[in-house]
């Protein structure tokens, strides 16, 4: 089951789309009347649909596998209000939180089995939001930025950040970019605040990924393994670009962040019946 709902962000109006967990899916251990949420954060001028519809198949998947699943728009784009390039980085983990606050309130969701799934720049909010905020477990980083500002600026053209630190505001793709935007990405660091996030990760990145290096993802792993606790999976799908548009890479996708989110669920039930 699927259902569009609003949750008030300030004075803002966050869309999203909640799929609640098949009845069919298994269930065990101490919590098994609760569900595992999962929070999917779309990247750079996107949407909670995703290109090729692909968070929209990987939440209905995951929905399959029992979890409760919550995709959103940021502010200022797909059905959301307000304006996209008004604020920053911390405005988007902001964003995510409150969706957070809100699955958190639904019915079934079990607050020890929180993930983030974040694509392109959505991984490095994703990230720090994880860093924020203790309540999230495990983060999954589907192509993530790793220098939000250069990898930003070079998607949209340099001519798109010089306009707006001259004039106040510049223009790409409709969206309107203020120096609050880009200032706010380059105070950004993902791979110094990797080590601060203790959960488990995974990342995943294309080899054919035009947008953002392929080198991310090797770079993500050594920094997460450097932390005293939380460990890291890689998962590099072979000429995958940065949306996996092509249908087997999308499978793989889908199927190995299913798979290691099961993973997780198995290991802690195992934890839960060694403390019983």
């Amino acid at each position: 089951m699927e259902r569009q709902i609003v949750i008030q962000h300030q004075n803002e109006e966050i869309t999203a789309s909640v799929h609640y967990p098949a009845a069919a899916a298994k269930k065990s251990g101490r919590c098994k009347d609760r569900v595992p949420l999962v929070i999917i954060c779309h990247g750079f001028v996107g949407s909670r649909i995703g290109v090729d519809r692909l968070f929209v198949k990987t939440a209905r998947d995951l929905a399959e596998e029992g979890y409760l699943v919550i995709r959103f728009d940021y502010i200022g784009c797909g059905e959301s209000t307000g304006s996209y390039g008004k604020e920053g980085l911390d405005s988007m983990v902001a964003q995510t939180r409150t969706v957070l606050n809100y699955g958190e309130t639904l019915s079934d969701v079990d607050p020890t089995r929180i993930t983030l799934i974040g694509h392109s720049l959505g991984g490095a909010v994703a990230l720090l939001t994880s860093v924020r905020d203790r309540r999230v477990k495990n983060l999954v980083m589907w192509s993530s930025v790793g220098y939000p500002f250069s990898d930003i600026v070079k998607i949209t053209d340099r001519k798109v950040y010089d306009d707006a630190m001259k004039y106040g505001h510049s223009d790409y793709l409709g969206y309107e970019f203020t120096p609050v935007f880009f200032e706010s990405l380059g105070t950004s660091q993902p791979f110094q605040e990797a080590t601060k996030f203790t959960g488990n990760v995974l990342v995943i990145h294309g080899t054919s990924d035009d947008e953002i290096p392929v080198d991310y993802a090797f770079l993500f792993q050594k920094v997460f393994w450097m932390r005293p606790e939380g460990r890291c999976d890689k998962e590099i799908i072979f000429q995958g670009d940065h949306t996996f548009s092509v249908g087997e890479h999308r499978q793989q996708l889908i199927k190995r962040t299913k798979e290691w989110l099961n993973e997780q669920e198995s290991i802690q039930t195992e934890w839960q019946h060694w403390m019983i």
